[in-house]
């Protein structure tokens, strides 16, 4: 296991035992560093803080992303507690469920308004705040997935934003990387989380991508964690603006 100890953490994005939030929590702390992980609302906050309550140490705060004054607020409370951050996790999106329902075509501008704010803007936004406090450097990590770069089913919008979010790091990759910020996107394969119910079809997803990756199988929280942890690492010293999927190899199939 790499050794993060000495290194902070904040982790956005935390709804239940089922989110990617929660197995790049787990890592992290196994790892050793210090936690701070936010949830978004009170109507998450007694399952959210139960699980922060597993791994010693750790702060859970509350943050909407879509919220900026809500954001400087969390900020200056990390700053405070801490004076240093290490290491951004984003693992936030979200589209209006009938945004995943219906035909594409029929994107609403709302919807699409929504999706981007939230699944992208607020990368941007929470990058911004964090990049503040990693005056030694430091690791961002996302999450994509590969409806980013083809179509799937009933992913829709949220596939427009993830597509814009790949590009978001990698701009944001060139504009910090001059102060030894990295910012990374984790593409992992479909995992059954809060978000990813809200997805029509997530059954066949899941099927499909067991009988067509090399491995066979779905993808673990778990796995991507230990992405997250190699990316927050210094073995990871090198790598800036990249996808890295973590799909059991779903992404090299042609069919």
């Amino acid at each position: 296991m790499l050794n993060l100890e000495g290194r902070v953490a904040v982790v956005f994005g935390l709804a239940n035992k089922r989110s990617i939030a929660w197995g790049i929590a787990q890592k992290l702390h196994e790892a050793g560093a210090k936690l701070a992980i936010s949830y978004q609302n009170e109507r998450l906050k007694a399952e959210a803080q139960d699980l922060i309550a597993e791994l010693p140490g750790s702060e859970a705060f509350q943050c909407d992303v879509s919220n900026d004054a809500e954001i400087e607020q969390v900020f200056a409370h990390l700053k405070e507690k801490y004076g240093k951050l290490h290491v951004l996790v984003h693992s936030v999106a979200y589209a209006p469920a009938d945004e995943l329902k219906n035909d594409f075509i029929h994107t609403s501008r709302d919807g699409f308004r929504v999706a981007h704010d939230i699944s992208v803007y607020s990368l941007i936004a929470v990058s911004r705040a964090a990049s503040a406090l990693m005056t030694d450097g430091g690791s961002i990590i996302t999450l994509s997935y590969y409806g980013a770069e083809k179509v799937v089913p009933h992913y829709n919008v949220m596939g427009v934003a993830k597509a814009a979010l790949e590009a978001t790091v990698r701009y944001l990759a060139a504009d910090l990387g001059r102060r030894n910020i990295r910012v990374n996107a984790i593409s992992a394969g479909p995992i059954k989380t809060l978000a990813a119910r809200g997805i029509g079809g997530l059954s066949e997803m899941l099927k499909a991508h067991a009988d067509r990756a090399p491995l066979h199988r779905n993808t673990e929280q778990s796995e991507v964690g230990s992405t997250a942890v190699y990316l927050a690492s210094d073995l990871a010293s090198g790598v800036t603006g990249e996808t890295i999927y973590v799909d059991s190899g779903y992404n090299i199939m042609g069919f």
